[in-house]
């Protein structure tokens, strides 16, 4: 293996990226690449790509344990942020299944958390497009709306929204009701949820 180019990492003053036979390969600190002696044009042998290695899988399951402290994250979401921190796939793989194995990874309860957390506050739409933003499955969203989302929670969520519009239902003009009403169906509300609610006269009870 031979080095054939080290760059700077953007934004970073500190880390670099090692490129081995042109293709990229790991990031390392500053001072690694003095105690690796790695430069470019040179060799890199095996007892220091063994030794790369396994520092860079402990740095990697550390990364990942402290990213799951800071917030629950799916599995697509830990992957993507470690690949984005310069570790190559099989030392990604590596982490990945470290914190698998204590159960920090769990798609389908995160998924549920979430909708457990919000569904008194946004449509069925707006939580199905957040948990794919977080990187959930289509499968994993759906299953846990099915089982935590319900049309009690949408009116809720309405009724919510709608006060803090200081929407009155006693006072409103039709105009009015139908304006609030198609601000609801934007943003994912079904018709007969928004009917309901804006409709009702025991408003505040």
């Amino acid at each position: 293996m031979t080095v054939t180019q080290i760059e700077a990492m953007f934004g970073s003053r500190s880390r670099y990226r090692v490129y081995l036979d042109g293709q990229p390969a790991f990031v390392l600190y500053r001072g690694e690449l003095s105690r690796y002696h790695i430069r470019e044009g040179q060799p890199l042998g095996e007892k220091e790509y063994s030794e790369i290695r396994e520092l860079l899988i402990k740095r990697a399951r550390v990364r990942a344990m402290k990213l799951l402290e800071i917030s629950d994250r799916s599995e697509e979401a830990l992957r993507r942020k470690l690949s984005e921190g310069g570790y190559p796939q099989s030392i990604v793989e590596n982490a990945m299944d470290y914190v698998k194995s204590f159960g920090y990874l769990d798609d389908r309860r995160l998924a549920e958390n979430i909708v457990d957390s919000r569904k008194g506050q946004k449509s069925r739409a707006e939580l199905q497009a957040y948990l794919l933003r977080k990187g959930l499955s289509r499968e994993q969203a759906e299953e846990a709306l099915e089982k935590s989302y319900t049309r009690e929670d949408a009116q809720e969520a309405i009724r919510r929204l709608a006060e803090k519009k200081h929407f009155d239902p006693e006072r409103a003009t039709l105009q009015e009701k139908q304006k609030l009403c198609a601000y609801f169906l934007r943003k994912g509300y079904r018709y007969e949820d928004v009917r309901q609610v804006i409709q009702v006269s025991d408003w505040n009870t």
